[in-house]
């Protein structure tokens, strides 16, 4: 065997400052192979919103009296009350047949607690902090004043944009992987439920900041009560429960169960049905499809399950399995799927794969897009 020796003159050049550089790429890398780097960048945005808040002291606002106003909307006792109802017609007149309390609807009842006690606040901060950010910065955005606007106009037309808006930030939260990283946790209930409206990721809310855009515009001529937004609220609520129900000649309208069932849908595209409470938004877009009698008992949820769920062990361990979920979004995208693999009567036949999303898959849409699953 011939031996070489290379001279120092001889080896390759490094060009100068070229060593911290591929240190620091070095370093990502291996940083981004523990965490997924583009959710921190949520991460940022929301502590920056909060920080511009409490610097601007919300804008004037009182934060009290906000955090109030939200509670009532999303756990005050009209709300508690339509919850209820809904619940009871689960049991009259299910879409799916299901246990009293089944794992799915005690995990729910964790993530309601949660939206009632730390994330009321959180979302109170965040929306206060935008509306100030925007009203300060976009100054003439905002609306004079119009006498000759009548108010339940002025209330109508929010609440359409308003749909509009969620419209929006849903499509983005299919379409943007970083965005789909936290709205996935929606996505993996496999017990549909009245509380599942409850089941997301508290982060997610900094997407559905534009919602407030046009109540910010037309704030002048006047906004949108109390009483409405927790109807609007008990809408989307209801059209997540677990029931055989349509709104007859309105179905085209108006999102009902039986056609929000179909987006939740664990195959074939989830970038369907995005509707919050108006269908024209799919229909202009043609994303609508409505419900059949082979679509009302769908079985729902993840392909694949890639987010731990607490359908997927023999024991449901909610609080273990609700650390994950809420860790979820800042997985490495090369973390292997969780499933558990010697219990296959608790996977119900989803023909589900242990391989997890490698590097190979970054620039592969179909890796990562719930559209195209």
């Amino acid at each position: 065997m011939t031996s070489v020796i290379i001279s120092s003159s001889d080896a390759p050049e490094v060009a100068p400052g070229s060593t911290p550089r591929i240190e620091s790429v070095v370093a990502r890398r291996a940083l981004s192979s523990r965490v997924y780097l583009p959710a921190l960048s949520i991460v940022a945005v929301a502590v920056v919103l909060i920080a511009i808040g409490l610097s601007s002291r919300w804008g004037g606002t009182s934060f009290a009296a906000s955090m109030t106003n939200l509670r009532v909307i999303i756990v005050g006792p009209v709300t508690v009350g339509i919850l209820f109802l809904f619940l009871v017609i689960e049991r009259l007149r299910p879409a799916q047949r299901r246990r009293f309390f089944a794992r799915g609807y005690r995990q729910d009842v964790l993530y309601t607690v949660l939206n009632a006690t730390l994330v009321v606040p959180l979302v109170v901060a965040l929306s206060l902090s935008f509306a100030e950010v925007v009203s300060k910065s976009l100054p003439w955005i905002i609306v004079p004043q119009y006498e000759f606007l009548p108010r339940w106009l002025v209330i109508a037309f929010v609440f359409v944009a308003m749909d509009a808006c969620n419209w929006s930030a849903h499509l983005a939260n299919h379409k943007v992987r970083m965005l789909w990283r936290f709205h996935e946790l929606h996505h993996s209930q496999e017990d549909m439920s009245v509380l599942t409206v409850f089941r997301t990721h508290p982060l997610i809310h900094v997407s559905y900041l534009i919602t407030l855009i046009p109540g910010i515009v037309l704030i002048a001529n006047g906004s949108i009560t109390t009483t409405l937004l927790v109807v609007y609220a008990a809408v989307v609520a209801f059209e997540h429960s677990n029931t055989n129900l349509s709104f007859g000649p309105l179905n085209r309208v108006f999102c009902s169960p039986n056609y929000h069932r179909i987006h939740h849908r664990v195959e074939g595209r989830q970038d369907v049905n995005l509707g919050f409470a108006l269908t024209i938004w799919d229909q202009l877009s043609g994303r609508a499809v409505f419900p059949t009698k082979e679509t009302i008992r769908i079985e729902t949820g993840l392909p694949g399950r890639p987010l731990t769920v607490e359908q997927s062990a023999p024991r449901a361990r909610h609080f273990s399995v609700l650390a994950a979920q809420l860790l979820g979004p800042f997985r490495p995208l090369t973390e292997p799927v969780d499933v558990a693999q010697d219990h296959s009567e608790l996977l119900g036949g989803r023909g589900l794969t242990t391989t997890g999303i490698g590097t190979s898959d970054l620039f592969d849409e179909s890796a990562f897009d719930p559209g195209i699953r």
